[in-house]
């Protein structure tokens, strides 16, 4: 099943947006930004449907016409992340581009979905009109997309964000999975002659009858990723839920799925918005008034880790390399700063808080540190050089040492 030309370029396109996440300074924020692959809620019955090859299904997909829907998603991520607090949900923001300052601000509060259990609320009425709840134990956080606006609301804080869709409401969406059929999204990008797909089974989910599609690389080795399984609604061709495995096995790396799900068209209601009295408003061009550091974060830590310090110094970024195939692949970016992360040795109390987060590694590269999640695997050699890929810390040793 390797992909046409276009396709192609869209692989790589993604695994390049995917890439400029993740130079991090730790792997907690790589975890925020590459969820994109997930064992499945539960589910009843094996519904009797018609037989479907994969192919047909995968078209089904890419066919399906859904724009009216509201309904109740239910997200579970285990990227085995250490317990860091308040730190891993700030690296995490950093990840996402976040940091206006405002609680409000979708790309740090919805960076929360990379660790523990979420329950949202979600509603669509075409491209102009979305809506993503967050429902917490005392307060709701939402993101509201209506025509032109978008709107973040924390109602813990009263603080509200506010951008148009042009600047914000695509990028939040994109860089925010949150419902199974974002997830499957990105997951059929990686569907090519290193990838077996197949229809295993049928499955109920939210009422529906859905079949179940299973995506597996076909060379277990080198990859962390065991296997995806995408619950597609049989009459629509919508995802209804999308299931990552790990190949070290143990409980899936996320779980998101309709607990409720309904195809009839919204209230109109459901999509307005107005600040409350009294709230705190942000605009997003507010965050350019601070030298443009507010800009390089928006931009991702791709950009965030040295594009000042490139541009001081007259250098041209270069996007991250490529290398390797399929489920194997890995982005290696040259950073241009030496050192590496600073190490415990003489280095202050930070320097041994970031060794303790990671694993000393050396080879013929030299000298580096691996952080790791159960899923996504990063390399920072003392050198400059950054390794990251949903790959094991061998591959990445041996493509360091390979020089390449």
């Amino acid at each position: 099943m390797a992909p046409n030309g276009s396709e192609a370029d869209d692989l790589r396109a993604g695994r390049r947006k995917a890439a400029r996440y993740v130079v991090p300074v730790t792997v907690v924020g790589v975890a925020a930004a590459t969820i994109g692959l997930v064992p499945a809620l539960a589910a009843s019955g094996d519904p009797d449907l018609p037989k479907i090859t994969a192919q047909q299904l995968i078209e089904k997909i890419a066919k399906s016409d859904v724009e009216q829907l509201s309904g109740t998603v239910k997200i579970s991520t285990d990227l085995g992340l250490p317990n860091l607090g308040g730190l891993a949900s700030g690296l995490a923001s950093g990840a996402m581009g976040g940091g206006d300052g405002s609680s409000a601000d979708p790309a740090s509060k919805l960076s929360e979905l990379a660790s523990g259990t979420h329950t949202l609320r979600v509603a669509a009425d075409g491209e102009d009109r979305q809506k993503v709840s967050l429902i917490e134990s005392a307060a709701e956080y939402s993101l509201i997309h209506n025509g032109k606006d978008v709107w973040g609301y924390d109602s813990k804080s009263n603080e509200v964000f506010h951008g148009t869709a042009a600047d914000s409401g695509k990028k939040h969406r994109d860089e925010v999975p949150a419902t199974p059929k974002d997830f499957a999204d990105e997951a059929l990008k990686s569907v090519d002659d290193t990838t077996s797909v197949k229809v295993d089974g049928t499955a109920q989910v939210a009422g529906r009858d859905a079949y179940r599609l299973v995506i597996e690389p076909k060379h277990a080795s080198g990859t962390t990723v065991g296997a995806i399984s995408i619950a597609v609604d049989a009459k629509t061709g919508l995802p209804l839920k999308f299931t990552l495995t790990p190949a070290s096995g143990g409980a899936a790396v996320v779980d998101a799925g309709f607990t409720r799900i309904d195809f009839a068209g919204p209230a109109a209601s459901t999509f307005d918005f107005t600040p409350p009295k009294g709230a705190k408003v942000t605009e997003e061009k507010d965050a350019g008034t601070d030298g443009g550091r507010s800009a390089e974060r928006k931009a991702g830590p791709g950009r965030q880790f040295h594009e000042r310090d490139a541009r001081e110094k007259g250098l041209e970024k270069k996007g991250p390399e490529i290398i390797g195939k399929g489920w194997n692949s890995i982005a290696v970016l040259d950073t241009g700063t030496k050192g590496g992360i600073p190490s415990s040795s003489g280095k202050g109390e930070l320097g041994g808080f970031l060794d303790s987060l990671g694993d000393q590694v050396s080879g013929t590269f030299g000298k580096g540190t691996v952080f790791s999640t159960r899923l996504v695997n990063a390399l920072i050699t003392d050198n400059g050089k950054v390794y990251v890929g949903a790959v094991t810390k061998d591959t990445l040793v041996k493509a360091a040492n390979a020089g390449k």
